[in-house]
């Protein structure tokens, strides 16, 4: 496998070298002879392996349209190699799935593949009506000049737009129907083949103009659904699609991997411009995303090492760090003057070493610091791009600048450089992430993005890699997405009287769930009920029960201690959640029965007295008297009572201590007669002596 990825660079590198011969001017004696070379090497390679990556030919050929025919008759031959030779390289096509619900014969899913310029909705899903122009089925020519307009009538879907592919310019398309309205464009192949990316042009006046205006999604659909599309729009049936973005990125945390293929030449037309604004716009975002944890950025940058036959040779030394193992093109496309290519590849792992060493100390996001300022105050146009004007940013950023150059290490030694090495081995793709062909290329959870580099469009991207409710604020402001809760309450439970609702907004769209209030877990589907349980649910709408406060009393039907259940209080008869009624204690004879008692009903409870003057013990639903006389003979009872206990008390006491001095005299005997002669036994003693005397 090790041996198959060299290779694959090794081919990657000597594509991307005679992609820069093309650019040189007319070829002298000593460069003519060299070709042949070149060439040799690169047929040795291609019979060692036929990892060719597809986009390679049509860039060389376009290459080929700028250049001289003698170059074209020397190199021919080994382009034709190469596209005879074009087979499985890993070049991932990102896709999005596209539903048909109308009409019936076609309705089901399609695989759709995402356009690399325009913006996505990553995350959401778009519905529309398709329609296929009259005229100008390719979409190479103004809609306008036809009288053509895609707008949507108000009420009605927006429109998808399908044309053919060929002619043009697939960015060329999709401008041309968005400026007629369209909402989206689908591009129909005309080959019958596996979907491939549409990518915007090389750098050019004229696409310049419209590239980076484009708004709208687009995706390529293949040739048989393509035909499938045009029958039933030809029959007058309406078909009515639906884009959906949502698994184009995987969201499996609530943390998204992402990182940036980038460059730090400046100079390079439309593309360079676009990624030097994406860094400014985006800087802000990107910190506070990482400052709180949310992602985990890393830069890199793409470097082609020069084919062994040529490390020698002017081009190489000019183009490569460490004996042609790092090389970038030049900036200029021109040898004899301006920077050179391995100033690029110098600056290239500067910026490398500033995010590692930045990430030492735990601020990885001062990397966006230092190559927005670089961008700012070194530029390539007023000859400031290089070390002394790199330095310089360096410090005023408060980084170690000698750590940064030991990372940097010796950009002339005949040696591998571990930072650029470990920059061509992470090019190559691994699991579900294809090579990094494409330059400037963002890869979201190891998915690489497809679209417009724009901090809307990538915001979109990123927030779609976050697991359902994990999103951060950013991600839910109006500017990146809908909050559909704001609509019919999303179609969930809501309870208007305590404010709550079941609906929470999410990046990919809302979710019925029953909510967390005040510490209590409501419990349910979420889209038709939703119910407090548990200890504490009695304070979030009652948990549901009857309560009715009358008279600056309240009465409640639930209890924290019943799970779920709704039980009228004492005093009252119901089912506990929609009424709980009064019970008449004095009607229904169930208190205050007593000869003497009188009773009278209250809300929830009663009122008892008693005739004569007598008190009413409720406990015992008995009236007792609390006249003088009997006052008196009660108290004379208890002095009484009180007397006879004492007496009692008392004699206990004697019996008790006279029992205690018994026993403790006899244990103190027992234990004294152990260690010396009584009385007694003194008396015997001492007449034994005696007589022995």
């Amino acid at each position: 496998m090790y041996f198959q990825e060299r290779r694959n660079r090794q081919l990657q590198h000597i594509l991307h070298f005679l992609k820069s011969l093309l650019r040189l001017p007319p070829f002298s004696s000593r460069n003519t002879i060299e070709i042949p070379r070149l060439i040799l090497t690169a047929l040795r390679v291609l019979v060692e392996t036929r990892n060719l990556a597809k986009s390679w030919p049509s860039c060389l050929l376009k290459e080929m349209g700028r250049c001289g025919r003698s170059k074209v008759a020397i190199l021919l031959p080994f382009l034709v190699l190469i596209w005879v030779e074009l087979v499985a390289c890993k070049f991932l096509v990102e896709k999005n799935s596209l539903r048909v619900f109308t009409p019936e014969s076609i309705k089901g899913n399609y695989d759709s593949a995402i356009g690399n310029f325009g913006i996505p909705q990553y995350g959401g899903t778009m519905a529309g009506a398709v329609v296929y122009p009259k005229d100008n089925t390719k979409g190479c020519q103004k809609f306008e000049a036809s009288g053509i307009s895609f707008k949507s009538k108000p009420g009605a879907l927006p429109t998808f737009v399908l044309v053919d592919r060929g002619d043009c310019f697939f960015s060329l398309k999709v401008w041309n129907a968005q400026n007629a309205g369209a909402a989206a464009v689908l591009v129909a192949d005309h080959l019958d083949e596996p979907l491939i990316t549409m990518d915007s042009p090389e750098e050019g006046h004229a696409s310049a103009e419209y590239i980076e205006n484009i708004t709208i999604p687009s995706a390529l659909v293949d040739k048989s659904f393509g035909e499938k599309l045009r029958k039933a729009l030809s029959k007058g049936d309406m078909v009515n699609v639906n884009l959906d973005w949502r698994e184009a990125v995987p969201h499996p945390d609530d943390r998204v991997e992402y990182e940036l293929w980038t460059k730090s030449n400046d100079e390079c037309g439309v593309k360079c411009d676009m990624l030097m604004e994406f860094l400014k716009d985006f800087k802000g975002a990107a910190q506070m995303l990482e400052q709180g944890g949310y992602t985990q950025f890393t830069p890199h940058y793409i470097t082609w090492y020069c084919p062994e036959a040529f490390t020698l040779s002017k081009q190489c030394k000019s183009q490569c760090l460490n004996h042609g193992r790092y090389c970038a093109p030049d900036p200029e496309q021109d040898f004899s003057s301006g920077y050179d290519g391995k100033d690029v590849v110098l600056e290239n792992l500067r910026q490398l070493c500033v995010f590692r060493v930045a990430n030492e100390t735990r601020k990885p996001w001062v990397w966006w610091d230092y190559v927005t300022d670089f961008h700012i105050r070194c530029p390539m146009k007023e000859k400031k791009y290089g070390k002394e004007c790199a330095e310089e940013v360096i410090k005023s950023l408060g980084l170690d600048l000698s750590k940064i150059e030991k990372c940097m290490g010796d950009p002339d030694a005949d040696a591998d450089n571990p930072v650029l090495k470990e920059e061509q081995e992470a090019q190559i793709g691994k699991g579900s992430r294809g090579d990094v062909t494409i330059l400037p290329t963002l890869v979201v959870n190891n998915r690489q993005y497809r679209g417009k580099l724009e901090k809307g469009a990538v915001s979109k991207a990123i927030c779609a890699g976050f697991k359902e409710t994990t999103e951060p604020s950013v991600c839910l402001n109006g500017e990146v997405q809908t909050n559909e809760c704001l609509h019919n309450n999303g179609g969930c439970w809501q309870d208007m009287v305590a404010n709550i609702t079941a609906c929470k907004d999410t990046f990919r769209g809302r979710v019925c769930e029953c909510p967390i209030v005040n510490g209590v877990q409501l419990k349910g589907n979420g889209y038709t009920s939703c119910s407090a349980s548990g200890p504490g649910r009695c304070r979030i709408h009652n948990g549901g029960c009857w309560h009715e406060k009358r008279d600056g009393v309240t009465f409640s039907a639930c209890l924290d201690s019943e799970d779920g259940k709704c039980t009228c209080p004492p005093g009252f008869t119901g089912d506990g959640v929609k009424n709980c009624e009064d019970i008449n204690e004095c009607k229904e004879k169930k208190a205050c029965q007593c000869n003497e008692c009188n009773c009278r009903n209250t809300w929830g409870s009663y009122e008892c007295t008693c005739s004569s003057g007598r008190l009413y013990i409720r406990d015992h639903d008995t009236c007792i008297g609390q006249s003088a006389s009997e006052v008196k003979y009660g108290w004379g009872a208890v002095w009484l009572a009180l007397i006879v206990l004492g007496l009692a008390g008392g004699g206990g006491y004697l019996v008790y201590k006279q029992r205690l001095r018994s026993y403790m005299d006899s244990e103190i005997r027992a234990i004294m007669a152990q260690y010396m002669p009584l009385d007694s036994q003194n008396e015997v003693a001492n007449h034994v002596d005696e007589n022995r005397v």
